[in-house]
């Protein structure tokens, strides 16, 4: 059976209809820009200090244009870079002990716009922070490896979800939520036992 323990903010109704399913869901209340809080948040999720971890999902984050550099803004910048990098960073750090002792596997999300080649212009705080989430990826696959612990990231162009529908419309050619889920449940799958440090592109 799959067991999942969710940190949400406003998540709530979508832990509720996961566990619908069968699956154990146990959802926690954290600021994932807070180490105080994060820290915490591993404590409750784990319940032990031995416990081990056999998935780490970092998935946070959000987008904003913050149009061209010489007319943006710090505080979007800053914004970025708080919830799409240092919260994968802050996660990592915290529950790192326990991957170790579960062998486990982190799965990033990165995005398509910070791979080579695309078209970047006008949302440099966005493509900066989400460049920065596949380096630190690198430098975590490098580091853990000897101690059994994998790190890969999936790189999504646009998903299909309620709130990019409604402001870029339904005609776009997005990547449906199911073929994510697939790519990560993969990723954290003994099937992918000898992946490590690889970024997989998600859709066109």
């Amino acid at each position: 059976s799959l067991e999942a323990r969710l940190w949400w903010h406003r998540n709530a109704p979508r832990a509720r209809e996961l566990a619908k399913t069968g699956a154990r869901v146990r959802g926690i209340v954290a600021d994932l820009t807070s180490a105080d809080d994060v820290a915490r948040a591993a404590r409750e999720a784990l319940g032990g200090s031995d416990a081990p971890l056999h998935a780490l999902v970092a998935a946070a984050g959000g987008f904003a244009m913050s149009g061209p550099v010489a007319e943006s803004d710090l505080a979007v910048w800053n914004r970025m870079f708080a919830i799409g990098l240092t919260t994968a960073y802050l996660a990592t750090r915290a529950f790192l002990p326990a991957l170790r002792r579960g062998r486990g596997s982190i799965v990033y999300f990165g995005a398509a716009a910070a791979l080579p080649g695309a078209r970047i212009a006008n949302m440099s705080a966005y493509v900066a922070a989400k460049a920065g989430v596949l380096a630190l990826m690198q430098a975590v696959a490098q580091e853990e490896r000897d101690n059994g612990v994998r790190a890969n990231a999936i790189a999504p162009t646009m998903i299909r979800t309620a709130q990019n529908v409604s402001e870029m419309g339904a005609d776009k050619n997005y990547v449906e939520r199911e073929s994510v889920a697939d790519a990560v449940r993969w990723l954290c799958s003994d099937a992918a036992r000898d992946v490590t440090g690889q970024t997989i592109r998600l859709g066109a």
